[in-house]
């Protein structure tokens, strides 16, 4: 399983650690740290489409008109941050966020 994020972030740190207690074995993924490609965009753009930008965080607010405007690849590729998190997958199954729907999707 590999769960993309940051470190900092409360919510995918709740999720490595509900995974850790239930002997889960995830890889964490920083989106800062290491980027995804246009390629490993895809299928998580597939999935989630506009949604799995988060439009409520400052750095979305600080994108240029242009950005903006843009597709949602075109923003994940120029600020990959702007990722709404964390997104988990087991290679076949993904899922956006912390709740209490996405817990119960792997089983915490």
């Amino acid at each position: 399983m590999t769960l993309y994020g940051l470190p900092t972030c409360s919510l995918c740190a709740a999720a490595l650690k509900a995974f850790a207690a239930a002997d889960i074995a995830v890889t964490f993924r920083d989106i800062r740290a290491d980027p995804l490609t246009a390629e490993e965009w895809a299928p998580l753009i597939h999935e989630f489409g506009s949604t799995l930008i988060d439009r409520k965080s400052p750095a979305y607010r600080s994108l240029s008109a242009f950005l903006r405007e843009s597709d949602t690849d075109a923003q994940l590729l120029a600020n990959p941050v702007l990722m709404a998190r964390p997104v988990i997958t087991d290679g076949t199954r993904f899922t956006l966020g912390w709740d209490a729907p996405q817990q119960a999707a792997w089983g915490l």
